[in-house]
């Protein structure tokens, strides 16, 4: 399926070249939203979604080839009845059902089965980012290779100031993996390498990122068990995509990759099965549409006295 093609009127391929890139992403979006089903959320300006149900079957609804990049974080399946530490507390590791594993195989098996859906959807340059820990991220990367994605970067992501291992039997857990992958080797995918120069003191970023868990603030509305800090998926936002494109988390929880595709205009699409993180998500995402109304309100303001000192 040709989407943008068939989303803006069937126009021919020279016609498309006019129409702007933003219109186009705009029409693609609607398009793909309309074809899943009724959304749990879409914001006044359209451009972000939420959808309740199973990733497996709303990523069946999307069209092939119409999502620029996708950002998930699945279950780790780790939820064994152990031990960790939270603000100086023990506390159980255990998250939900939905992260019990039920074994090394039928975790391989839906991990090929989501990222196969994942490939087929995306646009034949898009890329995918997926995160992990030693409980799947091999699982991970082994289904990518057996599906032909081209692995691009094994991001290694330094906690800072991870919680201490309370067994003292093992070294202290202090990053996870994070495997960025084109769609497959003939993929020119999108990589914003400028502007992660400048964002690195002018210097190439390596794949050693330093970010400190999820602030407080960025918790104020209520707690994911697996939830992301906004500054990690900033940066992936900013590296593989550009202005207008679309982004997908199967896995949203509360949705930290919709606020930061929402913050540097991206449309958004988020995937989960569990209302409550849903309306973490909404309020999480209200709270940043507030703020970036104000933040242009202040700017209009700045803009009206420089014309009016300039008369």
């Amino acid at each position: 399926m040709n989407l943008v093609n068939e989303t803006l009127g069937g126009f021919p391929t020279a016609e498309m070249a006019t129409i702007p890139y933003a219109t186009q992403k705009k029409q693609a979006f609607k398009h793909i939203r309309n074809i899943i089903s009724e959304p749990y959320f879409v914001d006044e300006k359209q451009k972000f979604t939420l959808f309740k149900g199973d990733c497996l079957d709303i990523l069946s609804r999307i069209p092939d080839n119409s999502i620029d990049m996708i950002f998930a974080d699945p279950p780790y399946f780790l939820s064994n009845g152990g031990m960790s530490c939270h603000a100086g507390k023990r506390v159980c590791v255990n998250k939900g059902d939905w992260d019990r594993s039920k074994g090394i195989d039928e975790t391989h098996k839906f991990n090929l089965e989501w990222l196969k859906r994942c490939q087929n959807v995306l646009t034949k340059n898009g890329t995918i980012w997926v995160s992990g820990t030693s409980h799947v991220i091999y699982s991970i990367g082994y289904a990518m290779q057996q599906l032909g994605f081209k692995i691009l970067n094994d991001i290694a992501w330094d906690k800072i100031n991870p919680p201490p291992n309370l067994s003292c039997r093992y070294f202290t857990h202090a990053t996870e993996t994070i495997i960025w992958a084109a769609k497959n080797k003939d993929s020119k995918h999108c990589f914003n390498y400028s502007l992660m120069r400048k964002m690195n003191n002018n210097k190439q970023m390596k794949s050693l990122w330093a970010i400190t868990a999820p602030k407080k603030e960025e918790k104020l509305f209520g707690k994911h068990p697996t939830q992301k800090p906004l500054a990690l998926l900033e940066r992936i936002i900013l590296a593989s995509t550009k202005e207008y494109d679309i982004v997908l988390d199967p896995f949203t929880g509360s949705s930290t990759t919709g606020i930061a595709a929402y913050k540097f205009d991206r449309h958004f699409i988020g995937v989960d099965r569990n209302e409550e993180y849903l309306s973490l998500s909404i309020k999480r995402f209200n709270s940043e549409q507030n703020a970036k109304r104000g933040k242009e309100e202040v700017r209009l303001a700045e803009n009206n006295i420089e014309k009016l000192i300039a008369v």
